[in-house]
């Protein structure tokens, strides 16, 4: 259908402009005007000194604040063997050929413990990434609260209520999140490091891939220190991107050749958040996220999520999900709708 096509093509003049970048906004809107300009258009945009006031820029590139803050604090760690928490791995090591969903085995334990395996997991047989996302910033990691805003009040006053929930996010340069979506309006907020993200809008959808992947999980052994990969039980299915943007050298033709709509489509917009900054991320927008850590080998982010409106664009990118899609581009060899069922998280 050209027209699905086409509207990839329109939709980014209409999210991103001429220049196909993401919009630099030097100083936080209005409240009216982030409504007006981003969240009305559900297009994303990134505002520099944003959090300048926050004492959290200074004081969490100091381990041993962190230690004594959240010295009685036990939090949430998420154990990987490569740092890909929820994302598509071969279900049997042995063979590439089918995959499935794997979850990180997760870890409670001393936020002083915590941190020394983030930052020393760079090597070795696991990975550990603190990405608990139950609105953990405001249980586990309470005692940092004065250090940063409760809440984005532009974007509070815009959305019209309070974040849903506020999450803090530790890791390394391994540590990386695979191509998914949200039903929340995210506002991230980098303290520490960078963070690199790929953003494809909506109506993306069918360049995803999304199946139904077996879902599993790491059971970690504290003997051996050793991951294993189990299928869940009950077993169940979870629907997901299959696209791996960044595949190694090997692995690029065979990526390539199997997801043709991503790869030959338009270019996903690349974004980098530094520290004092934040990513206005519109609900539904697919991303990919990796980072480089600070001079302490962590990099920290705070990301706010506000329930998304399920109104007329809701209804929309439901339809056109549902659309049976096949490429007419001489260069889309596949059909999306062939390869997916195109059902979403």
């Amino acid at each position: 259908m050209k027209e699905i096509e086409s509207l990839w093509g329109e939709v980014r003049e209409l999210s991103l402009g001429i220049s196909g970048a993401v919009e630099r906004l030097d100083s936080p809107p209005t409240p009216l005007q982030f409504l007006r300009g981003f969240v009305s258009p559900n297009k994303p945009c990134l505002i520099s000194n944003a959090t300048l006031h926050w004492t959290a820029l200074s004081s969490w590139s100091d381990d041993s604040y962190l230690t004594r803050a959240l010295s009685s604090a036990h939090v949430s760690v998420h154990l990987t063997p490569d740092g890909k928490a929820d994302a598509l791995v071969p279900e049997d090591s042995s063979s590439s050929s089918s995959l499935c969903f794997a979850s990180a085995h997760v870890l409670r334990m001393p936020f002083p413990e915590a941190l020394k395996l983030i930052v020393n997991s760079d090597s070795g047989k696991y990975v550990a990434y603190a990405q608990q996302q139950n609105d953990c910033f405001r249980s586990e990691y309470s005692a940092l609260a004065p250090d940063c805003d409760a809440h984005i009040p532009w974007a509070t006053e815009a959305f019209g209520c309070l974040p849903e929930a506020v999450n803090l996010w530790i890791g390394n340069h391994r540590s990386e999140t695979s191509f998914h979506k949200d039903h929340y309006e995210n506002l991230y907020a980098v303290v520490s490091g960078e963070k690199h993200f790929l953003l494809l809008p909506p109506t993306d959808v069918h360049r995803m891939y999304i199946r139904d992947y077996p879902a599993a999980r790491y059971s970690y052994s504290q003997d051996t220190g050793d991951l294993t990969l189990e299928p869940e039980k009950p077993s169940r299915h979870v629907p997901w991107c299959s696209v791996n943007p960044c595949p190694s050298p090997e692995d690029k033709h065979s990526e390539m050749s199997k997801f043709p709509l991503y790869f030959n489509g338009p270019r996903p917009f690349e974004c980098t958040v530094k520290a004092g900054e934040i990513l206005y991320l519109p609900s539904m927008w697919f991303h990919h996220v990796r980072q480089s850590p600070d001079a302490g080998g962590r990099t920290i982010a705070i990301n706010y999520w506000y329930d998304m409106q399920f109104d007329v664009k809701y209804a929309y990118f439901n339809f056109l999900q549902a659309v049976h899609y096949r490429s007419i581009h001489p260069k889309l060899l596949e059909t999306a709708a062939g390869e997916s069922d195109l059902n979403t998280d």
